[in-house]
């Protein structure tokens, strides 16, 4: 099996972790790497399946127009990932509403033990400008 990171990861989670050691073999070992992925990578990867590759090629498509980092929160619910309907597939491209971000960034942050507002990520100074400005007048 190959050596784990971040596009096993990610292909795992498509349900293709099957190809995971030929993207490595073929140097598709980071995401930014796995963006240009089209047709003739896929030929060369092995990916002859119809279905996985479709599945490949609309997963690329967010991938660049979501940024590698969405891959990130896109592991921790990967029912996003394995999604295959249209809808679904235009609602995850269109953007966040700022609340439904602002929870996600929350969550995540939480669950990886991150303060925003404790050092080293904030000074007292900082701290106390975010109350004044939180604060009614």
């Amino acid at each position: 099996m190959a050596v784990s990171n971040i596009v096993c990861e990610w292909l795992r989670a498509l349900g293709l972790g099957q190809y995971a050691e030929s993207f490595l073999d073929n140097g598709y070992d980071d995401l930014e790497i796995c963006k240009q992925v089209g047709d003739p990578d896929l030929d060369a990867i092995g990916v002859q399946n119809p279905a996985h590759r479709s599945k490949l090629l609309k997963s690329v498509r967010l991938l660049r127009e979501k940024g590698a980092a969405s891959v990130y929160f896109q592991l921790n619910d990967p029912k996003s990932l394995l999604s295959d309907n249209s809808d679904s597939l235009e609602r995850d491209s269109s953007p966040l509403m700022l609340s439904e971000l602002e929870a996600l960034l929350q969550e995540q942050l939480k669950a990886d033990g991150v303060c925003l507002t404790a050092h080293p990520y904030s000074t007292p100074e900082d701290l106390e400008d975010f109350v004044q400005k939180a604060l009614p007048e």
